[in-house]
């Protein structure tokens, strides 16, 4: 049996220390509790907010 094993510790890296940075910035300026709790679930998700708007700059 062959195994493939696919190495993706840069991207994971880079994805993780995304994450964490999200979401200190997203939960510090958070005003309630469940603002906080959005902003975690954006903290997930940020890859999108940024390529979303580097697609719509890129448009003009």
């Amino acid at each position: 049996m062959s195994k493939n094993y696919h190495n993706q510790a840069p991207q994971s890296a880079v994805y993780g220390l995304g994450f964490i940075g999200a979401a200190v910035y997203y939960i510090s300026i958070a005003t309630s509790f469940w603002t906080g709790v959005v902003g975690f679930l954006k903290a997930i998700v940020w890859p999108a907010f940024l390529v979303y708007e580097l697609f719509k700059f890129l448009a003009l």
